[in-house]
């Protein structure tokens, strides 16, 4: 009786994941009919689809179709047109949804974003209701006090009403307006929500006429209720002021994908007073300088990267707008979704995938099995003229590489230009990752917990910590300063805080104080005040991994001078393999399954050299736990008494 009491009390509080009830989509209209899998259960659980085409073709709204209204009633947040009827979509899924043939949402050509809310308490609630004329309270399921109403009546013309929490149930807003919010009284009753209701006054048409129909669309606030303990943050709706110089930080205590801003007091001189939408997807970086992929909810305008509008800028708690007022007496409003996932993998195929290709010379779009790729490491395994081992990565945005045999500062390249694709890169015909006929090796990384993290951030020049995502110790850790020449500096576990590797050489370990000697946690690093790691006002990118069971291990051997396991805990083997001797000189070696990790010979590459791939020696071999190292002169990763570290991923 107890253990079924146990095995019910578990289940009624099952954790939950914004991945699961979060996502933002992209995808290339067919003009016929196509599934978005997106692993959100819709026809299970409820919610909403938030389509935009982003090209500027000719039919180009906001198209909202929810649950509760079904898969055709539709109503755009650019207009104040009441719901209209079309072929949406053809159905909600336990996965996602299918999209009909509509050119509102599916012109063949045409590229999309999909926002996909699913209802869930704590996160976000849909509900429909007729209104009354009458004062009154509407009831909903969102388990927690409403930080954002969104309300758009659908039989009839009318703005759509916004309440947010930083303005409290006297204050009112239009979706579709550049207005700031305004002084009103009567339409949320003046009376703020609960976690059961919401107030309305009597009579507005936007909100309560009597015998109209309506959908709110209400948003949570810090509510908790995710992640394992039950306790984690996935929404925000908050508000900040102008900053001096016109920036403001923003802590949400988490790094977001998806923000939503509007100037709510006061007139922005710097922007349009647009509803600003930027998601980690189609652009949200740390760049302030390229701006952001911005689509505005209140115009059916198409994407655009502005020169002289709003920059918000990504780190891992929070964002900052770079380009906001300077007066204190602007105010903002925002509503922030966390970045996922929040899981900790299982399967090392959903979060690393290595292949080779041939280069076409053109510009493509390079697919990957990996969704989305957070992570490129992209070199030519010919190694030509002008070939480089080029690092990119979402955070930084497409169009700038680092160079792993090079203490070259970030350089701009197109030849990747985008990360904002579904499913692979945007790349241009450049030698770096795209030449005509050329082979290629690329290792497609995604972020998740307890995995693989990526930090960008400033340094100060003295002593300090910087947040990460990991979640969990870092166990290897390599940095690069973006903006100026310098060695890439590579903390590992095993080694300690005191000692570092440099990437682009063979050294062995030396003593450092980079780490300020202080070994990093599970939510901050550590970093002295030399430029390898935090010169003052300098940027560097930080790529941190630890041993994932089952996925990845990043650990340390000793040399027994023939052949040994490395057992890493897996039950496939590796599908890559990155070693450094670190007690004297050695190459930061690769070999990944995809050119090969086999009984025989090895193809393998070294991070620190633009050597062409060597396919000559049997330094590797496979094992079901791990991987086997064998001594030979070629490589020497198995020397008697010699010391090792290595990251291998399933």
């Amino acid at each position: 009786m107890l253990a079924k009491k146990l095995e019910s009390a578990a289940k009624a509080v099952e954790a939950a994941y914004v991945e699961d009830v979060f996502s933002t989509y992209l995808y290339t209209g067919n003009g016929s009919t196509q599934t978005i899998n997106n692993g959100i259960d819709l026809s299970g659980k409820g919610g909403l689809v938030w389509l935009k085409d982003r090209s500027g073709a000719s039919i180009n709204q906001h198209t909202w179709v929810d649950t509760n209204r079904g898969v055709n009633n539709w109503i755009n947040s650019a207009s104040t047109f009441e719901q209209s009827p079309s072929n949406i979509l053809s159905s909600y899924n336990t996965t996602g949804f299918t999209l009909s043939d509509s050119v509102r949402s599916n012109q063949s050509g045409a590229s999309y974003v999909g926002w996909t809310f699913r209802k869930q308490p704590k996160f976000f609630d849909v509900v429909t209701y007729t209104g009354t004329g009458s004062s009154r309270t509407v009831a909903h399921n969102l388990g927690s006090t409403p930080g954002c109403i969104i309300i758009k009546r659908t039989s009839g013309v009318e703005n759509w009403t916004v309440y947010h929490r930083s303005q409290g149930a006297n204050k009112v807003g239009f979706l579709n307006l550049t207005n700031a919010f305004g002084t009103n009284n009567t339409i949320f009753g003046n009376t703020s929500p609960t976690s059961t209701v919401f107030t309305l006054g009597d009579a507005d048409a936007g909100t309560n006429a009597n015998g109209s129909t309506y959908v709110a669309y209400l948003f949570a606030h810090d509510a908790g209720g995710f992640g394992l303990t039950g306790t984690d943050n996935v929404i925000s709706c908050g508000m900040y002021t102008g900053g001096a110089g016109g920036i403001a930080d923003v802590n949400l205590g988490y790094e977001p994908q998806l923000v939503i801003t509007k100037i709510a007091v006061g007139t922005d001189p710097s922007s349009a007073n647009d509803w600003y939408m930027i998601d980690n997807m189609r652009g949200f970086t740390v760049n302030a300088s390229t701006g952001n992929a911005t689509l505005s909810a209140n115009t059916s305008t198409a994407e655009v990267n502005p020169s002289s509008v709003k920059y918000l800028t990504l780190n891992a708690t929070g964002f900052k707008d770079t380009n906001c007022s300077s007066s204190s007496a602007d105010k903002y409003i925002y509503i922030a979704i966390r970045r996922g996932p929040m899981k900790v993998p299982t399967d090392a195929t959903k979060v690393f995938q290595p292949a080779t290709r041939t280069g076409t010379g053109t510009t493509a779009t390079v697919t990957s099995t990996i969704s989305p790729i957070d992570m490129l490491f992209s070199t030519n395994t010919d190694r030509v003229a002008s070939s480089v081992n080029s690092f990119w990565d979402r955070l930084r945005g497409g169009g700038f590489y680092l160079n792993s045999n090079s203490t070259n500062a970030e350089a701009s390249s197109t030849s990747v230009s985008g990360f904002d694709v579904q499913n692979g890169v945007k790349m241009q015909g450049a030698l770096i990752t795209n030449g005509n006929s050329y082979p290629y090796v690329n290792y497609n990384f995604r972020r998740a917990p307890g995995y693989m993290d990526v930090c960008c951030y400033t340094g100060t020049g003295s002593a300090t910590t910087f947040s990460h995502n990991l979640t969990v110790v870092p166990e290897l850790m390599i940095f690069k300063v973006r903006g100026s020449t310098g060695s890439w500096q590579v903390y590992a576990a095993p080694l300690g805080a005191t000692n570092a590797l440099i990437l682009e050489s063979t050294n062995a370990s030396a003593a450092t104080s980079n780490f300020n000697n202080t070994a990093p946690t599970s939510s901050v690093f550590s970093v002295g005040s030399f430029s390898g790691t935090n010169g003052s006002g300098l940027t560097y990118v930080n790529y941190l991994f630890a041993s994932a069971p089952g996925v990845s291990k990043v650990g340390s051997y000793t040399g027994n001078g023939s052949n040994q396991t490395i057992n890493c805990g897996f039950t496939g083997g590796a599908r890559f393999v990155l070693i450094k001797r670190t007690d004297s000189t050695g190459d930061w070696y690769v070999w990944d399954t995809a050119r090969g990790i086999v009984s025989g010979n090895d193809p393998r590459l070294s991070l620190n050299t633009t050597a062409a791939e060597v396919t000559t020696d049997d330094s590797v071999d496979t094992d079901s736990t791990g991987f086997v190292v064998n001594q030979l002169s070629a490589t020497n990763i198995n020397v008697t008494s010699a010391t090792y570290i290595f990251l291998a991923i399933a």
